[in-house]
């Protein structure tokens, strides 16, 4: 055992020198005037494949940044899968496990419903959706299914917990709900959730603004990575930085007070864009 922790302790330490993302998130605080001024991580092992003369170990490697920004603190976590090797002792193909953000499929909306007279509105509860995206950023509630791409699934969730309404059920290119075993394609696709977000005129409904500073904690950001159009993931701002800038809580992959901009994530493309909602307005 310390001999697999002495050698992951050099695997991370090589990680800081390379361009990945170590070194991504480290530029991304200079640029906001910032520096990460203590890291610790731990791992935990998900899975052991054992194999005539290796193993396979996959494990979620679970790293908090403590950010400073002026007279400002705050912790950034981070929880990412690694996999390696050990062959005859020696640890080899040590690297993280891609997540593929396309088997999220597209699925269509019925936008004649969305369109419907604005019949029902609700007060959002931001406190409430924000504590709940702390609560259940690194573990799963186990009243809902859990999603090999949980990111909309988790947003959803948020937005319930602040008192958005469902509706549609049970036919599932309609409205945004979750019932038992099933639920709509906007309650869990990214790409269906940034459309139904723009497109609902009742109940659940977003107002799209320009800047992320214009966003409030409960809000939401759609990311499309390669900017071809499909919408791969969602974020609820949970906080904000010293300049003003949101904070934000996902899953897939688990994250707690993540600058918004994505820009140290292994999916980020220069083609990326954004789209920032204002919940309940």
């Amino acid at each position: 055992m310390e001999k697999i922790k002495k050698m992951w302790m050099d695997f991370f330490q090589s990680e800081r020198n390379d361009d990945n993302w170590w070194s991504r998130k480290k530029a991304l605080w200079e640029k906001r005037d910032a520096e990460i001024v203590q890291t610790k991580g731990n791992g935990e092992v998900f899975q052991k494949l054992r194999y005539d003369h290796e193993t396979v170990c996959k494990y979620l490697l679970h790293t908090s940044f403590l950010i400073k920004q002026g007279n400002n603190f705050h912790m950034e976590e981070l929880v990412v899968p690694y996999q390696f090797r050990m062959v005859d002792g020696e640890m080899v193909e040590h690297k993280q496990i891609a997540r593929d953000f396309s088997s999220d499929e597209i699925q269509p909306l019925d936008i004649e419903e969305m369109n419907e007279a604005d019949t029902e509105r609700f007060s959002y509860d931001r406190h409430a959706a924000v504590q709940y995206a702390e609560r259940w950023w690194n573990s799963y509630n186990p009243e809902y299914r859990v999603f090999d791409v949980d990111c909309t699934n988790y947003v959803s969730q948020c937005l319930r917990a602040g008192g958005a309404p469902m509706r549609g059920a049970p036919v599932r290119d309609r409205g945004w709900w979750y019932s038992g075993d099933n639920w709509s394609f906007s309650w869990a696709v990214a790409h269906s959730l940034r459309w139904y977000l723009s497109g609902s005129t009742k109940g659940l409904k977003g107002r799209e603004v320009e800047s992320p500073e214009e966003l409030l904690p409960g809000d939401i950001i759609c990311y499309d990575f390669q900017g071809d159009g499909r919408w791969d993931h969602n974020t609820i701002v949970v906080s904000k930085d010293a300049y003003g800038m949101p904070l934000v809580n996902a899953h897939t992959d688990n994250s707690r007070h993540r600058y918004w901009s994505y820009e140290d994530s292994t999916a980020y493309t220069p083609n990326i864009e954004y789209k920032f909602f204002r919940i309940g307005e």
